[in-house]
């Protein structure tokens, strides 16, 4: 299984906001942690140990066009220019270098092994049946609301004031108890506009429309499994990225909730069956067959809402000093090859 990198919170929250035209660079000290519901977390947990458990804090600089993320033990150096990543093992002074082509392909893969692994979990009398349309070719709509709570506090000796950011993604044409689908939330505390920060933001938006095109939000190569789940995590994000430039200030501490939501059928169906999932349509595959892959509790059944995944980011400090050593593959670390 290929690892979560600990910076897709730092990924979502960056795409939040506009970029600067004019090229600086910046260092800074964050704390991240991302948890997923049910057998994938338990799986994320088990493989990424003690810091999937309790988060990573990491330094990240940008130096024109390239990023380091760097922790105790890994690292990554993204190059814009040459289009390549480089997984860093700090202990071992190695490094592994990936194409953006190959994180393509793998990405690819990833979906295509997600949606077998779904079909296969489908309830046998519904496998002979001629196959429904796909979900993700219905038509969604997306709710946006945003409030300044009005709530302040000084985080890192950063003011910081707290702005609340929900976003529903449902079937067109249907509320969300009808027809099921997805809510995410994003409780951001906002210093004033950090500029060097904005270097940041810059770089993972220029990343991610140079890797996957046009959406750009949570690096797919991180939550690949997460959208082939739950695809309507893409439509949220774009819309999140939209909306999200009109705030004013630079995250500092931010935590994002993504639920899904069982439609009304989905509820009675796992009244009637004893939680066996209910098939097709959106809600049979967000709150039904796919949710199950997701693995949520059992005392979940009956519930409208599940939540599978939390991702939390903090910024520690900012710097706007970077040497060129501090983004390039350390003197003396071989290729794995």
């Amino acid at each position: 299984m290929k690892p979560i990198r600990t910076t897709a919170a730092l990924t979502l929250t960056a795409c939040l906001l506009s970029a600067y035209s004019v090229r600086a660079d910046v260092r800074a000290d964050e704390k991240s942690r991302v948890e997923f519901a049910g057998m994938l977390g338990r799986m994320v947990n088990l493989f990424g140990g003690r810091a999937a458990r309790e988060g990573v804090v990491s330094t990240v600089a940008v130096k024109g066009q390239r990023k380091a993320t760097l922790n105790d033990s890994t690292g990554q150096i993204i190059d814009l220019d040459e289009e390549k990543i480089y997984d860093l093992d700090l202990k071992k002074k190695s490094y592994k270098a990936t194409t953006f082509a190959e994180v393509r392909r793998q990405v690819e893969e990833a979906r295509r092994k997600a949606e077998e692994d779904a079909r296969k979990e489908q309830p046998q009398e519904e496998k002979g049946k001629p196959a429904e349309r796909d979900a993700n070719q219905k038509e969604v709509e997306v709710d946006f609301d945003i409030k300044n709570t009005g709530s302040k506090k000084v985080i890192n000796g950063f003011d910081t004031h707290e702005a609340v950011m929900t976003i529903a993604v449902r079937e067109k044409g249907k509320t969300l108890e009808q027809s099921g689908g997805l809510v995410m939330t994003t409780d951001m505390w906002l210093a004033p506009k950090i500029a060097a920060m904005k270097e940041v933001v810059d770089f993972d938006v220029r990343y991610a429309q140079k890797l996957y095109g046009p959406m750009a939000g949570v690096s797919a190569e991180q939550m690949a499994a997460a959208m082939a789940v739950y695809p309507m995590m893409k439509d949220a994000l774009a819309r999140m990225r939209t909306e999200g430039a009109k705030l004013d200030g630079t995250p500092i501490q931010t935590t994002t909730t993504m639920e899904a939501v069982k439609s009304a059928e989905q509820l009675a169906q796992e009244s009637k069956e004893d939680g066996r999932p209910a098939g097709g349509g959106i809600s049979g595959r967000l709150g039904g067959m796919l949710a199950k892959k997701i693995g949520p509790k059992k005392d979940d059944a009956g519930k409208t809402r599940s939540t599978f995944m939390t991702m939390n980011t903090e910024v520690l400090k900012v710097a706007t000093e970077v040497a060129p050593a501090d983004v390039a593959v350390p003197a003396g670390f071989k290729e794995n090859r």
